[in-house]
């Protein structure tokens, strides 16, 4: 058992995780626990007033507390909006006095309502934006100055999209903000060099989550259909990505994620990584 532990990549590191009850969070919670790390996190646990499917909720807290449990780890979780500042740091540092340290930043929250420019409501946008954007800002910059006096570098991961990359028809306001987390990421990555904490993004295609596997996506992209099911979303799905997949799964970016934070990504920083079964070659 000690030479196993001595192994984990993440042994006595905590991580800070935005958006963790469900999804790509929880699955990221539950990889780093596996991996040795203590987990701070944080989750609205509501519904979004713009977002065409229902939102986590503090079950699925609870649950994902459970889940890092279960791997043998430690969790200090708390309900909190990344639009809020102050309660994103607040919970960050609640949990920071209780695992002593903090060295590596997720930041993972999201929400999609797609709505072309002509129609999309002022109030939706301002909601994407700031949720997509302004909330990564939030949870890095929430956690920051501990990473920084802490003077042993770390790492820091922001989640974009492949809408961070590329044109996407009828999503606007998501499409700007996803392409602004690849901006920050970029300025960041140069700003925190010096204190040897790296900063990259990830942008996944389409991902088996809540906010596409749900009632509410296949009527939007399935309008030809009078009572579209999940299987005629995968079937519109699948033609986007050439490995022939209509998405990929959650542990496939947090694998993306163990690499980017890991000692065996020591010099990777600045990078935009597609995880996208090969849907930005079209």
């Amino acid at each position: 058992m000690e030479q196993q532990d001595r192994n984990k990549r993440f042994e006595d590191k905590v991580v800070f995780i935005s958006g963790v009850a469900r999804g790509q969070g929880r699955s990221h919670a539950v990889g780093f626990a596996r991996e040795g790390a203590r987990i701070i996190g944080i989750d609205i646990c509501s519904d979004l007033e713009h977002a065409p499917y229902p939102g986590a909720t503090e079950e699925d807290l609870a649950e994902t507390v459970r889940l890092v449990e279960q791997e043998g780890g430690a969790m200090h979780a708390e309900v909190a909006d990344v639009r809020d500042y102050r309660a994103t740091k607040n919970a960050l540092l609640a949990g920071v006095e209780l695992y002593g340290r903090l060295d590596v930043i997720l930041a993972n929250a999201g929400t999609y309502a797609p709505m072309p420019v002509q129609y999309v409501a002022t109030d939706s946008w301002d909601e994407t934006v700031a949720v997509n954007l302004t909330g990564v800002f939030h949870t890095v910059k929430a956690g920051l100055r501990t990473m920084i006096e802490q003077d042993e570098g770390g790492a820091i991961v922001l989640t974009s999209s492949t809408a961070g990359l590329k044109g996407f028809y009828g999503a606007p306001a998501y499409n700007a903000a996803k392409h602004g987390v690849v901006g920050l990421m970029r300025s960041l990555a140069l700003e925190l060099a010096p204190n040897r904490i790296r900063v990259n993004s990830i942008h996944p295609t389409s991902v088996n989550t809540p906010m596409i596997v749900n009632d509410v996506f296949p009527q939007l992209v399935r309008m030809d259909l009078e009572n579209p099911t999940v299987e005629d979303a995968a079937d519109f799905l699948r033609p986007q990505q050439p490995l022939d997949v209509p998405w990929i799964e959650p542990e496939d970016i947090t694998n993306a994620m163990l690499w980017l934070c890991s000692q065996e990504a020591r010099y990777v920083t600045g990078v935009a990584m597609p995880i996208d079964a090969g849907a930005l070659l079209k």
